[in-house]
């Protein structure tokens, strides 16, 4: 009885590994939906670390939305780490839809890290992408902020190497302030919002990118700052620290000066006091040797006096 039980065991561990093998199963249900694919494909498939139920799943899906896929090029995509189911949803998207999408750049975008199901969806109901706040200024220097929403659709033939949506939003908002700096007063802009847009519009911002803009609207504009009268007032208070400064340079120039001329002065004294003091000795050695007589002695004083009461009554 025991031998019995360890060959059933046997038996069944025997099966499971074969039908893991060979998944007839898979074979059998791809045969009722019409998928040509024979039980030695499934194997080699397994072989080659392939998983079958998801190329079975993928062909199964495929035709029956009215596809021709090949099942090589689906084993090759997953082999490459490719999502086959999402292509396979992605070109019947196309077909009903009437998108031009084959399999070889519906692979091609999904290799290259797009969701190329959500591209096609997007190609079909486009989205609405919100920018940030836009700062920018008019000529008259008040600051306006403006957001926008753009309505973009997928460019299938431009996902593979195309910019993204990162790219679609610096080139609107670069348009955006372009248009705003040329308007000569933001009443301007404000009376006339849409103008923005046909600016915009006019520059051809989608080239090189994923997607193609259907239109920019813009959502709402806020009045900022009177950025001209700040600069004004920055340069304002610029100008006056130079000529502080300028002021405060003179200044000290001059100090300076007074300070040379107080020195060159107090030398002058100096030189005055050590003349002075060579008078007396002078006039010695002139009575000695007779050049200098007593009345011109008295003369020379008296002259000395009335300079002195004229310098007094002219201080007065």
């Amino acid at each position: 009885m025991e031998a019995l039980i360890i060959w059933i065991a046997i038996a069944i561990i025997a099966l499971v590994i074969l039908l893991w093998f060979f998944p007839v199963a898979l074979w059998f249900q791809a045969l009722l939906s019409g998928v040509r694919v024979s039980l030695i494909q499934l194997v080699l498939m397994r072989w080659r670390n392939v998983n079958p139920k998801t190329i079975v799943i993928a062909l199964i899906t495929g035709t029956k939305a009215g596809l021709h896929l090949n099942a090589k090029e689906l084993e090759a995509h997953y082999l490459a780490k490719g999502n086959v189911p999402k292509v396979v949803n992605a070109l019947i998207s196309a077909d009903k839809a009437n998108i031009p999408l084959d399999f070889k750049t519906a692979a091609a975008i999904d290799l290259a890290g797009r969701d190329v199901f959500e591209a096609v969806q997007m190609s079909v109901n486009p989205k609405v992408i919100n920018t940030p706040p836009v700062t920018a200024v008019a000529k008259n220097g008040i600051q306006l902020i403006c957001r926008a929403r753009v309505t973009v659709r997928a460019n299938i033939k431009q996902l593979v190497g195309g910019a993204g949506e990162e790219t679609v939003l610096a080139r609107v908002g670069e348009g955006i302030v372009s248009s705003i700096g040329s308007a000569e007063t933001h009443a301007d802009v404000l009376e006339r919002p849409e103008s923005i847009s046909k600016v915009v519009l006019a520059k051809g911002l989608d080239a090189g990118t994923a997607f193609e803009i259907l239109s920019i609207d813009i959502a709402d504009i806020d009045v900022g700052k009177n950025i001209g009268a700040e600069l004004q007032m920055d340069q304002a208070n610029a100008d006056k620290n130079i000529a502080q400064a300028r002021a405060e340079e003179r200044r000290a120039m001059a100090v300076a000066l007074e300070q040379e001329m107080k020195a060159k002065a107090q030398e002058a004294r100096a030189k005055v006091i050590e003349a002075e003091s060579q008078v007396p000795l002078a006039m010695a050695e002139a009575f000695r040797n007779g050049n200098l007589g007593i009345m011109d002695y008295y003369r020379m004083k008296n002259i000395q006096s009335d300079t002195d009461m004229r310098e007094s009554i002219a201080k007065q």
